[in-house]
């Protein structure tokens, strides 16, 4: 995997990725095109002089700036997006256009240029209304959102593109990833970094529900090494499958505040209101089929990955 793209390399996976994939021995050049919807400058600015880091601003929506990007490039790993279940609730139009035709426009830039594989982004929000726990890879139900959506036509587009074209994909469904670099801010930030800015700033942080809902919150280093070993495994039997990254094991909303509730020592009671349309109850992944063809194993555990979450923002507060 000497010469990688990164889409999406600004953002939180994307940019911890790069930072990864830079300390790498076996990695030649890391290209990294991202158009800061909604990534940051600031986190790429420590990459910038490095000899094996190239930044290309552009949008995935424009197939050009997706061809400039994966010229010379031998693996790709997609992972720019417009997340979350509200925002695509309130805008579908635009998580659609990012999401399915920026999908589309890496695959048939990857299938022209040649490109060796790509490993992309899908998310847990594919199995909808699934009654199953834990989630396994063929069992599907009817998705609940915009953007769950958007995750299973860009699986069924890249199954496609592999059946007619040279073209090799990983997918990996997501579950509920966290850690440093998260955004915080905005409507549509995720609960754990909410949870730790509300308890900083000694305010009283929002859960829906009634905080008794699961997830199989996944730590960020889980993430990185499943990409990883996705970016270069030889293994010809694990192209052309979707894959759970998550830990295989659940903990509740309510736990998760009061374990960073403790890092923070506050005794703040969180706000409970209506629970958000879209949302599941709860979430569990099988990993066993990643485990199996790829070799992943979640190393980092929930307590430790929000310990070790919680000091990282309480570090580099107000950047």
């Amino acid at each position: 995997m000497k010469r990688i793209l990164i889409t999406g390399g600004a953002g939180f996976i994307g940019s911890n990725l790069t930072e990864a994939l830079l300390n790498r021995s076996d990695v030649e050049l890391v290209r990294v095109l991202d158009n800061f919807s909604t990534g940051y400058q600031h986190n790429i600015h420590e990459f910038l002089t490095h000899p094996k880091y190239e930044f290309v601003e552009g949008d995935i929506r424009n197939y050009e700036d997706v061809v400039k990007a994966v010229e010379g490039i031998e693996v790709i790993s997609h992972q720019a997006a417009l997340g979350s279940v509200p925002r695509s609730l309130k805008d579908p139009m635009t998580s659609n256009n990012a999401n399915v035709l920026g999908s589309m426009n890496v695959f048939h830039a990857a299938k022209e240029s040649g490109a060796d594989r790509v490993v992309y982004a899908s998310s847990s929000s594919v199995y909808g209304d699934d009654p199953g726990s834990p989630k396994e890879e063929d069992r599907l139900g009817n998705v609940l959102s915009p953007y769950a959506a958007s995750k299973r036509s860009i699986e069924l587009y890249a199954k496609a593109f592999s059946n007619v074209y040279p073209f090799r994909f990983i997918a990996m469904r997501y579950f509920n990833v966290f850690g440093p670099r998260q955004n915080a801010q905005g409507a549509y930030a995720a609960v754990i970094p909410q949870f730790i800015t509300a308890l900083l700033n000694g305010q009283q942080a929002t859960i829906f529900g009634d905080g008794s809902q699961t997830r199989d919150f996944t730590f960020i280093d889980n993430v990185l090494q499943m990409n990883i070993k996705a970016l270069s495994t030889d293994n010809a039997d694990a192209f052309n499958r979707y894959y759970n990254v998550a830990c295989g094991s659940t903990t509740s909303l309510n736990r998760v505040y009061a374990i960073l509730a403790g890092c923070a020592g506050s005794d703040i009671k969180p706000h409970y209101t209506d629970p958000r349309q879209g949302d599941i109850k709860d979430s569990l992944a099988n990993i066993s089929l990643a485990q199996k063809h790829i070799g992943y194993k979640p190393e980092i555990q929930i307590e430790e990955g929000l310990i070790k979450t919680f000091d990282w923002f309480k570090k580099n507060q107000g950047e």
